[in-house]
Parts: structure tokens; C-alpha cells; sequence
């Protein structure tokens, strides 16, 4: 199922996704409003059901948990419910929001996080062909776009003081946050991509992690910015944080800054497609893995 995933598929949404029509999809705004949209769109044409309802995908944030000035806005939510344990989930995070425009010019949000967001997507679709084939997840799926991520990590924080499934049995977070494009210090060897957050919760998780790339991938992961001492402290910058806090295992999937992060030239055009393809399958085989063990991922309370 991890072959369903595609590199023309996850350009076509992409394209439609960063596109002048969402004007940068800035929280509250109708950019953003129709992002959302678009999205809620999508599963419910492949059949993907909402956790909420059987109509609303929609998870609403209200004013007063985002900056003064910026519009109520939205989480979407979809999900595949776990055919053995059901109560217990993985969540699939990716923000939708993005930085709208400045200056007359849109920040396209390609790569942030549109690349994000689209795997999403493709990682849905493919749980859903699963199930479809009798190959369901044995744990539910959450695919969680989140809002307001700019403007201080607002969405996912509002999903864990109101979440849909209880905390308790939510197992895992794998959130990404920019997975599409290259930084300066791989620009000799593509085949990386950074993971921040895998071994502070459950070492089991770093393993599992470690063991399904080994199978099936052989990407280089990269761990430079999972240092406790990381100058650039990206494991409180990205919508896990909000999981992590709550003492929920977390994997921050990140291909690092480049010279478009937050410009109006994070383009779909500088995405690279194969790339975006394989380490969304990594995402995915990950997941199928948590989601699908006979046993609950562990985790290791003597790090809190």
C-alpha cells in the first residue's frame, strides 16, 4: 500500500495546495478557509470519515486561543478506525496555515507546509485502499491538519486541551512539518531527511523507526537537530510540541531550512517529487507499523 503513494499524485495536489488561489493560507483568512475546504473535500470524495461527524470534518479553534486580530479558524479532521483497538491512535499531523501574503506577494507555502500536508493526503488514501482491501489498521488513524501553526502552534494545542480521542490512548504523533526540498548541508546527497523527538519518549519509537527505514528505505536519518543543546531548538517549533508536552511519544519529520523558508518563493516548482514520494512512505510504513503491532508502543516514563 506504501507503493499507492505517488510522486505525481502528491504534485497534483500540491500544485492545487500552494497555489495563488489560497493566497498563503494565513490563519483565519479566506485563503485559509478555503485550504480547509479543499481538504475536508478530499476525504470525503475517497470515503474517508470524519471522527466528528459523518458531515463535518471541521474541528473549530475559537478566537480566544489565537492573536488578537486574527479570525476564528479551523482544524480538519480525518480518520481510518482500527479494526482491533479501536479506542487507541496514531496521529498524522501536518500544518495547513502558512504565512498569507506581504508586501502584495504570496507566500506560496510549498514546502511549509504544503509538502506536509499533501503526504497527509497520499497516507490517507492509501489506509483507506487497505481497508477497503481487508487490510485495515488493528489502531485508528488521525489524520490532523492543523491551523494557526504560524502564529504559535495555536491548532495543535487546542486539539490536546480538546481532543477528539482521549489522550491516554493516543499512542504516537508523527508530525511534518517540511518534507519536500534539500538544505545546504545534503545538497551532495538528497537521500536524508532529519528526525527530531524519536528517542525523548519511547525508545521504541527510535528503534521501530530505525528498523522500518533499515527494511525498506535506507535513508540517511539525520538526527543533528534532536540534540538536547540544538541552538535552533526546532523540537519546541512544530505542532508535536503540543503532543509531546502531554507525555505522548512524538517524531518531527523535517528537511531543514533552505533559502525560500518563509519567502514568497517556497514554490511547488522547487519541490523535489521523488523525494517528497519516498520519505512519505517512510511516514507511512512507520505508522502501519505502530498502528498494526501486537502490542501497545511503550513508553519511557522515567524521561518526564
Amino acid at each position: 500500500y506504501a507503493n499507492t503513494i505517488s510522486a505525481s499524485e502528491l504534485k497534483t495536489h500540491l500544485y492545487e495546495f500552494a497555489s495563488e488561489a489560497f493566497n498563503g493560507r494565513a490563519t483565519g483568512e479566506a485563503g485559509q478557509e478555503k485550504a480547509a475546504a479543499y481538504l475536508a473535500d478530499y476525504y470525503k470524495s475517497n470515503a474517508i470519515k470524519s471522527p466528528i461527524n459523518d458531515s463535518i470534518y471541521y474541528q473549530v479553534v475559537p478566537k480566544d486561543y489565537l492573536p488578537e486580530g486574527v479570525n476564528a479558524s479551523e482544524n480538519v479532521l480525518a480518520y481510518i478506525e482500527g479494526s482491533d483497538y479501536p479506542e487507541e491512535v496514531v496521529i498524522i499531523s501536518a500544518h495547513l496555515d502558512h504565512l498569507g501574503g506581504t508586501d502584495g506577494q504570496i507566500n506560496y507555502g510549498a514546502d511549509d507546509d504544503g509538502s506536509g500536508t499533501v503526504a497527509l493526503m497520499e497516507m490517507a488514501k492509501a489506509f483507506k485502499m487497505a481497508q477497503d482491501d481487508g487490510y485495515g489498521p488493528r489502531r485508528s488513524i488521525l489524520f490532523l491538519h492543523v491551523t494557526a501553526e504560524e502564529i504559535g502552534l495555536q491548532g495543535s494545542r487546542y486539539y490536546t486541551e480538546h481532543p477528539v480521542f482521549e489522550l491516554h490512548n493516543t499512542i504516537a504523533n508523527l508530525n511534518i512539518d517540511m518534507i519536500g526540498r534539500v538544505d545546504e548541508a545534503h545538497k551532495d546527497n538528497k537521500n536524508y531527511l532529519y528526525l527530531i523527538g524519536s528517542d525523548r519518549l519511547s525508545k521504541e519509537l527510535h528503534y521501530l523507526s530505525e528498523k522500518v527505514n533499515n527494511a525498506y528505505f535506507n535513508l540517511e536519518l539525520d538526527y543533528k537537530y534532536n540534540a538536547e543543546d540544538d541552538p535552533n531548538r526546532y523540537y519546541y517549533r512544530s505542532d508535536h510540541y503540543n503532543f509531546a508536552q502531554k507525555e505522548i511519544p512524538v517524531i518531527f519529520y523535517f528537511n531543514g531550512e533552505h533559502e525560500d523558508y518563509h519567502s514568497p518563493t517556497d514554490t511547488p516548482d522547487k519541490i523535489e517529487y521523488p523525494l517528497l514520494e519516498k520519505r512519505t512512505k517512510l511516514i507511512f510504513a512507520t505508522a502501519w507499523q505502530i498502528a498494526n503491532q501486537d502490542h501497545r508502543l511503550e513508553v519511557d516514563y522515567f524521561n518526564y
